[in-house]
Parts: structure tokens; sequence; C-alpha cells
């Protein structure tokens, strides 16, 4: 559960730092806080890929073809069964309690909980980050660069949303570590024994670490991704492998 704490340590540093500094961060310190996260999250990405295709030429050759096929066909499935719409209907309710945020308002604290609460748990990045933290990786035990990643990014928006609705942005640091963590746990104890079984973990990771590096073109505005919809590739890939063996 290390990814977790760490995730859960960003938004509580995030919110400290947001109620001690008097000044938001200046735009220069944004873009370079934009511009290293984006670099870091390609990296890692693309290294957790990596880490995760081996064996000879042609081997890595089938299981990137396997990587990429189920991603194409993940985007058909979470299309079909419309978890973008549902991770959109999530932001407009965070965004709608950041609307109506004023000092003195009586649901300030409670409307910021649930607010941050939903963006930060509902984010795809943070799934796959729960996943990669509880699945073992090629030469790591786990892979927590991902949630690490995320910590950072939650804790720069927790600075702003403390200064929206208090202290109650920050407390979200508790639901966010029940859920990474168990999402975690689920798949250390349950997943990836039967992952392992079938030699289908390297599968999951592979196609992992695509949907990660995918998250840097968001942070750069090179593409609006549909991150949610392209979750059920994470289900297809080793079911593919198995088939392709």
């Amino acid at each position: 559960m290390t990814g977790a704490i760490l995730n859960a340590a960003g938004i509580v540093a995030g919110g400290i730092a947001g109620l001690a500094r008097a000044a938001p961060l200046k735009p220069a310190t944004q873009a370079f806080f934009k511009a290293g996260l984006g670099v870091f999250t390609v990296f890692f990405g693309l290294r957790l890929t990596w880490l995760s295709v081996n064996g000879p030429f042609l081997q890595i050759l089938k299981q990137l073809a396997i990587a990429m096929l189920a991603v194409m066909l993940g985007k058909l499935a979470g299309r079909l069964l419309h978890f973008q719409k549902a991770s959109n209907r999530l932001g407009q309710f965070a965004r709608t309690a950041m609307e109506r945020a004023k000092p003195g308002a009586p649901n300030r604290f409670s409307d910021g909980f649930s607010a941050c609460t939903a963006l930060f748990c509902a984010a795809p990045l943070g799934i796959l980050g729960a996943m990669q933290d509880g699945l073992p990786v090629d030469g790591l035990a786990r892979y927590t660069y991902t949630l690490a990643i995320k910590a950072v990014m939650d804790g720069l928006a927790t600075l702003s949303f403390v200064r929206m609705f208090g202290w109650g942005a920050m407390l979200s640091a508790v639901p966010v570590l029940v859920f990474q963590g168990t999402v975690t746990l689920a798949c250390n104890l349950y997943l990836e024994p039967l992952l392992r079984l079938h030699g289908l973990t390297d599968s999951v990771n592979a196609v992992g670490g695509l949907l990660v590096c995918t998250v840097g073109l968001v942070i750069f505005e090179f593409k609006k991704v549909e991150l949610a919809d392209y979750l059920p590739s994470l289900a297809l890939a080793p079911l593919l492998t198995w088939l392709w063996k």
C-alpha cells in the first residue's frame, strides 16, 4: 500500500501548504510542475511497458501487438459501457460544488470533502496506480511510481481546493487511502496469484503502462484522452494473451 499512502500524504501536504500560503502558486511555478509531471508520466508509463515485455524479438512484437489490440478493443468496450460518461458526471458534481463554494457557506466543508473525494478516487490514473502497486513488475516488487506522480498532482490540486473549501478538502485523503489501499490489496491477494499461475501478469502491466503514458498527452494538452473508456483493456489484455498462446 505504499502508493496509496504516498497519494494520501500528497493530499495532506498540499492542503497544509495551501492553508499556510497567503498567495497561490505563480504561473511560472505551475508551468514548471506541469512540465515535470508530464515528462515523468510519459517516462514511467513507457518504462512499465518496457519492463513488462520480454523474450526474443518476435515475442516482444507479439506482446506489444496484444497490448495495442487490447487498448483498441478496450476503448470500444469502455464506450459501450459509458465509463467516461460516468467519470464526467463525477467531474460535473465537483464543478457544481466549486461554483457554490463561498467563505462561510454552511455546506462548505461537506462540499469540499465530497467534491475532492469524487475527483481523487474516481480518477482513472488512481485506479491504474493502485492496480500496479498490487502487481509485481519484472525486477521490482511493486510499481509505485504512478501513484507517486498522482500524489504530486493531487497535492497541487488540494493546494487550491483548500482555499475554496477549507480543510474539508484535505480530509479527502482518508477515503483515497481506503479506496486505493483496497484495490491494491485485492490485486495483490486475489488477482496476482491467478495471473501469475497462467503467466498473464506482464500483459496487464504492459497495457497499464501504455494507459499511464497517455496521461502525459493530457498534461501537455496535446490531445484530450477519454482515459476511463480505456480501463476495460486491462481485463482484455490477459484474455487476449491467453487466447494467443
